[in-house]
């Protein structure tokens, strides 16, 4: 679950590297979304123990004290662009890196993270379409064709590859939770493009997640008010080390590593093979069954993600005057 992390780069072009070290990012961009994977795994195994909220809480802190010393020599850079971003920076960081991970772990009480994992995966189709009507961007017809086929498979998951679903309206309230969550983190991203915050990519990150951290902490209190943690064990500490640490700040620094060495646009390409290990992982770990309505639905929304990235509306030319 690298939530926060596509969004958060920089366009610019990668770096010369010899064929080991590019053959370095992909693999450290690969293994960057078999750990996002995991943390599906981990939230999901540990529903019966960890609250949502706490594993959400305690995972963004973590991560955080983790990043800190990696960006401590741009404090004065981060220090100055509190003091004069500070709320939009707590408002942003709290939408798509706070409850965006809380509605996940929440919606994973209801619904498989197989299922999850795919849903999650449009979320750069939904961004694409919210920021044709908030940033006025270019949206071309394949766009249009794309996110419709998309949005198709969304549906075969949704109602199980059932018609009798669709007609009786019986949705998993696990499923629009995750549909909600993938919603509420394209908002962010479009918050974030439209910002153009201007921090090194793992500083703002950390700047960002020390948001969430804040923003989380209240929903964490409720749990405990509330008793949620009565069943808390070894697997639940076991779920929130994983997340935190492998999950969280080794994920989060893997990913800056791979957009330096391949570029943006290669390193979030390979964004799309988290469904892929989600769903392995979910098998293997949690016996989750991949159904065939699993296998159509993630076949729909590959093809979207394909119209959408590669078919892309040219630029208009200006005639030279």
């Amino acid at each position: 679950m690298a939530i926060g992390l596509w969004s958060i780069v920089e366009a610019h072009k990668p770096k010369a590297v010899s064929g080991d070290s590019e053959a370095a990012g992909y693999a450290a961009g690969l293994l960057t979304w078999v750990l996002a994977g995991g943390v599906y795994v981990a939230a999901k195994g540990s529903i019966d123990e960890m609250p949502p909220w706490t594993l959400c809480f305690f995972r963004l802190l973590i991560a955080t004290l983790i990043l800190l010393p990696f960006v401590r020599h741009h404090f004065p850079e981060m220090g100055a662009f509190l003091r004069k971003h500070w709320l939009h920076a707590l408002f942003v960081g709290a939408i798509g890196l706070g409850f965006t991970q809380g509605l996940m772990f929440t919606a994973l009480s209801y619904t498989t993270a197989v299922t999850a994992g795919i849903i999650f995966s449009t979320t750069p189709i939904i961004t694409l379409v919210l920021a044709r009507f908030f940033l006025h961007e270019d949206m071309g017809r394949w766009q249009v064709v794309g996110s419709l086929v998309a949005f198709v498979g969304i549906v075969v998951i949704a109602i199980k590859g059932s018609l009798a679903v669709l007609f009786s309206l019986d949705l998993s309230v696990g499923d629009l939770i995750v549909v909600c969550s993938a919603l509420v983190f394209s908002f962010y991203a479009v918050l974030l493009k439209r910002a153009k915050f201007e921090l090194p990519r793992l500083s703002l990150l950390v700047v960002l997640m020390s948001g969430a951290v804040v923003a989380t902490f209240p929903f964490f209190v409720i749990e405990l008010l509330n008793g949620d943690h009565t069943n808390l064990a070894w697997k639940g500490y076991l779920a929130l080390a994983y997340a935190a640490v492998p999950g969280g700040g080794l994920m989060y620094f893997l990913y800056n590593w791979s957009v330096d060495v391949l570029g943006a646009s290669r390193a979030q390409g390979l964004l799309y093979s988290q469904m892929v290990f989600t769903a392995i992982l979910a098998w293997l770990i949690l016996g989750e069954a991949i159904e065939w309505y699993h296998l159509v639905g993630a076949a729909l929304i590959i093809v979207g993600v394909i119209l959408v990235t590669f078919l892309k509306p040219k630029a208009a030319v200006t005639p030279a005057k």
